[in-house]
């Protein structure tokens, strides 16, 4: 185990109705002017927009609202959230919804108290304020809720780049289980693919003796197979969600990744997958990950046989772990599809004529050097060929 620090001070309001004290905690944190930024949709027509301004009038909390986050949420947007931040003079941004609506949130906050151009925060600059954010999360998926981190696609090329900084830790989250039983099987399911791709990236590692974050992450990544098929039979079985939301807050707020180096080139593959054809982040992970596994295992083979064995429960082949260790990426592929992910380019409405574009891009776009990944350095014809075992 590498020497490490970790600090997340982000205060978590998990049940449910506790949307209802929104104002309470935006308050106590010290937010008097706030916007509620939001994508529309669902948290209209489910009254939850209208708890939350009615939480904030309780406290005699002004606020302005901007609307019309997409999934993989644009820089433009952005741009608007900190013309009227400056504009309305806000002290707290309240993202209502998802990790879309929470990122897009992080970049107002940070874009608004910064002099430059709120993208240099997307191209490596690192973030060392912004104003303080609230979420009230609706789907459990991105772990934006607890993290320093925030995805945005810039239209101009559609470009999908993240930033990262301490400021951008959420002040609170509001995590009520009970918003996202309405959420249809296949947001779920994204979701569900989201939170193990955010095991996934941490458990595959170089960095030795990290047995406690090994056994934590397969530990939830086994929650996650016990639990997301209860949820896709019923969406109303609240314990299950109850499980899903904090395993996916656990999942991203790096408690998981302390001491280690992570890997991160499928996300950066994925990235480029989204940002072209603007399907589910989720989707497009259930569709790079078993083609990552496939082209990395025999890098370390027994890492993967040991997933396989401890999470899977693939019976372990001392004498051919590489027996054991496809089983589990088989393992996941099944389990993929049986909760509805797409299982390659063509149910994602990717092409093949893309892919020398796509893998120029990861491994050469936001000042990268040639090279992806921190388990495996992946060079572009490495990426080129792992794109190629998903068509």
């Amino acid at each position: 185990m590498e020497n490490f620090t970790f600090y997340s001070p982000t205060y978590f309001v998990f049940g449910k109705e506790e949307e209802n004290n929104t104002g309470k905690y935006v308050k106590r944190f010290g937010g008097s002017r706030v916007l509620i930024h939001y994508g529309g949709g669902s948290v209209v027509r489910s009254g939850l927009l209208d708890r939350v301004k009615a939480s904030l009038e309780a406290e005699g909390i002004s606020y302005v609202e901007l609307g019309g986050v997409k999934p993989n949420p644009r820089s433009g947007l952005v741009y608007e959230g900190i013309e009227l931040c400056r504009k309305e003079k806000v002290d707290f941004v309240l993202a209502v919804g998802g990790g879309s609506s929470i990122d897009s949130s992080k970049a107002i906050a940070a874009g608004t108290l910064y002099d430059g151009d709120f993208w240099d925060y997307y191209q490596g600059k690192m973030v060392e304020k912004a104003l303080p954010i609230g979420t009230v999360l609706t789907i459990a998926a991105a772990g934006s809720e607890g993290s320093p981190d925030s995805v945005i696609t810039k239209e101009e090329g559609m470009l999908k780049r993240g930033g990262h900084g301490e400021a951008l830790r959420p002040a609170f989250s509001i995590l009520n289980p009970a918003l996202t039983q309405t959420l249809p099987a296949y947001q779920t399911a994204c979701g569900v693919t989201d939170i193990m791709a955010h095991l996934f990236e941490r458990y595959f590692t170089n960095t030795q003796d990290v047995e406690v974050t090994d056994r934590v992450i397969e530990g939830l990544l086994s929650t996650m197979i016990h639990e997301a098929p209860k949820v896709i039979e019923d969406p109303d079985h609240y314990q299950a969600r109850a499980n899903i939301m904090w395993a996916g807050m656990m999942a991203h707020n790096d408690c998981c990744g302390v001491g280690r180096v992570q890997d991160w080139a499928s996300h950066d593959m994925e990235h480029e997958l989204s940002a072209i054809y603007d399907c589910a982040h989720g989707a497009g992970l259930a569709v790079v990950f078993p083609a990552w596994m496939t082209y990395t295992m025999n890098h370390d083979v027994m890492r993967f046989a040991q997933l396989a064995s401890r999470v899977w429960g693939c019976p372990m082949d001392f004498a051919h772990p590489e027996v054991t260790a496809k089983a589990g990426i088989e393992a996941l592929r099944r389990f993929l599809g049986s909760i509805g992910m797409p299982g390659n380019f063509a149910e994602l409405g990717a092409k093949e004529e893309d892919i020398e574009r796509m893998a120029h891009t990861a491994c050469y776009g936001n000042g990268r050097e040639g090279q992806i990944g921190g388990f495996v350095s992946l060079k572009e014809e490495d990426v080129k060929a792992i794109y190629r075992l998903m068509i």
